[in-house]
């Protein structure tokens, strides 16, 4: 009989499957460690606990890495309403261990076939961000149920009625208010009352707060799944749902019509793939810029020693910051939807860009943000945004990053239905060289135009090592989510921690405009000031991301889970 052992994650006990106590013994000695989570036949790392135990269910029911995949999905719809999500978009990694082959599910939102390039400027020209972020004008076309139909469709073993059955469930009979989901929804007041159909779903009549331990019910947005069990996605994307979203959109000054609801269509890419250091990164291509700068940024670093400058020292910080910021400079000129721009991307991934990119770095000064361009070559997103990670028995694997971008997307639900509309659109650039919410500066490729999917930073990625998954990992945090998925990578393979200490490590970012270097608090005060000796403009600031992982430890047979504690209500749920 397996013994279990009890682990703490993210303020919850993990109860997982062990082996025995001198296997145990000789994959941790140091008791000083931080201990990941631990499975052997499946594991399910979420940011919310009843999600990530959905998941496990439907593992332990038989079913792949794609069916929880798609029952998590659906399941924080209902139960982390600021970024799980009906009425958003994202990307999902699906690698399927039988065939060795891994596959990019493009779920993003789209432009409306109405859109034009103009739509979020003002009269004077200048770009609106109440129009792009708090108007019908802020949402694009919901991808994330045929993404979702999608996967199974070419993965799954089990039917949509089946894994929305838990959603279902939740939505109807309601979940039990945490601290977190209370402290958000208290916290969003003023962009949820702002909608009638908000207010009266996620606050108590005459406008009082839930408190923790109260019940929140989801009546209309179990009806709405129920739709979709009944007649799968045309249960969303036409009759009675669609109508209920067009209806909302338009009347605050949207243009989505019921043609572009039936109109949308998920898609499958081929990932974008470089190694470092022995290992292959697999992630996320164009409309998403991760993939690419996540490769691009590791290729910089791969020929600096960054084991021996150690983790978090004041010289493998400034490499990392310089890396960074270039990949962000040009992250601005080139990256954007490929259906509708050439994206140079096998010239920003190469090791000879990489090389070139490495004799413009100083090792002991910081290059000013405004002496970076773009490189010259050939033609060619919200902190509440949600990540899960999957691993199952047969080594199946998903990586799933989506949202509403920002927290509650726009605020609107689309009355009758439930349903959170995103607020994508301003992800797109709205004028040129104009900062959108994150901070991010976009051109040409990422303008604004019909059935066209706004440039994302979401980066839902795998590590192979000999052909196998040996790490699944991603991040929320907007603009920070490449360099939270980076560090992961590289306090795992660069600094050997485990993956809940790579997840629990200060994170540091450099976006190359603004002039900020962002680190998390636990840096020493003498490393911030050997970098601002370097010339780097330190700001210490909240934390960045909410990585949830795992990575395989293939020689003891175990699953190893890392829930990021940034989030209260993160978990990993393995059996």
């Amino acid at each position: 009989m397996k013994r279990t052992l009890a682990v703490a994650v993210s303020g919850a006990l993990v109860l997982t499957p062990m082996v025995g106590m001198a296997q145990e013994a000789a994959i941790y000695s140091g008791m000083d460690r931080i201990h990941p989570a631990w499975a052997q036949n499946g594991m399910v790392v979420a940011q919310e606990e009843i999600a990530a135990e959905v998941g496990r269910d439907i593992l332990k029911a038989g079913g792949n890495a794609a069916d929880a995949g798609v029952a998590v999905a659906f399941a924080l719809a209902v139960t982390l309403p600021r970024a799980g999500n009906l009425g958003g978009g994202g990307f999902m990694m699906v690698h399927d261990a039988e065939t060795g082959e891994t596959k990019a599910i493009d779920y993003r939102e789209m432009a409306p076939m109405s859109a034009d390039r103009d739509m979020f400027l003002d009269d004077a020209g200048d770009a609106d961000s109440e129009k792009s972020r708090f108007t019908g004008l802020a949402t694009g076309v919901p991808g994330t149920v045929a993404g979702m139909q999608m996967v199974l469709d070419q993965y799954g073993t089990m039917s949509l009625s089946e894994v929305l059955q838990p959603a279902i469930g939740l939505a109807r009979d309601g979940i039990v208010v945490t601290a977190d989901l209370a402290d958000s929804l208290k916290g969003l007041e003023s962009r949820l009352k702002k909608w009638p159909s908000s207010e009266a779903i996620f606050y108590k009549e005459g406008g009082a707060f839930f408190e923790p331990g109260d019940r929140l019910i989801q009546s209309d947005l179990a009806a709405t799944l129920q739709r979709i069990a009944d007649a799968g996605p045309d249960g969303f994307y036409k009759g009675e749902t669609a109508q209920h979203i067009v209806d909302a959109v338009q009347a605050s000054g949207g243009r989505i019509t019921m043609e572009d609801m039936a109109g949308y269509k998920a898609l499958s890419r081929d990932p974008v793939s470089g190694t470092y250091r022995g290992y292959e990164i697999v992630s996320m291509p164009p409309p998403s810029s991760g993939g690419i700068h996540i490769v691009q940024i590791l290729n910089t670093l791969e020929e600096y020693p960054i084991g021996w400058l150690g983790h978090n020292s004041s010289d493998t910080i400034h490499l990392m910051a310089e890396a960074m910021k270039r990949a962000y400079a040009d992250r601005s000129e080139y990256l954007g939807d490929p259906d509708f721009y050439d994206v140079p991307q096998a010239e920003l991934m190469s090791k000879d860009y990489a090389a070139d990119i490495r004799k413009g770095i100083s090792l002991s000064r910081a290059t000013p943000s405004e002496d970076i361009k773009p490189a010259d070559l050939a033609p060619y997103e919200s902190d509440q945004t949600t990540h899960f990670s999957i691993v199952d028995k047969d080594g199946n694997a998903v990586s799933n990053t989506y949202t509403i971008n920002f927290s509650y997307g726009s605020g609107m639900v689309a009355d009758g239905t439930g349903v959170l509309m995103n607020n994508e659109m301003d992800d797109f650039a709205a004028k040129p060289g104009v900062m959108n919410a994150y901070g991010l500066i976009g051109g040409d490729a990422n303008a604004v135009e019909p059935g066209k999917r706004p440039l994302s930073s979401m980066s839902p990625t795998l590590v192979m090592k000999d052909g196998k998954v040996f790490m699944v990992t991603g991040s929320p945090g907007g603009s920070r989510i490449i360099t939270t998925v980076i560090q992961m990578i590289m306090n795992v393979i660069d600094h050997g921690m485990n993956v809940a200490e790579a997840t629990v490590a200060p994170r540091i970012h450099h976006q190359w405009m603004p002039e900020v270097l962002r680190v998390e608090e636990g840096l020493s005060a003498d490393t911030i000031a050997a970098l601002e000796a370097k010339g780097h403009v330190v700001e210490v600031m909240s934390t960045m991301g909410s990585a949830q992982s795992i990575v395989v430890d293939e020689a003891n047979g175990l699953l190893l889970g890392g829930a990021d504690t940034r989030q209260t209500s993160s978990a990993a749920r393995g059996y």
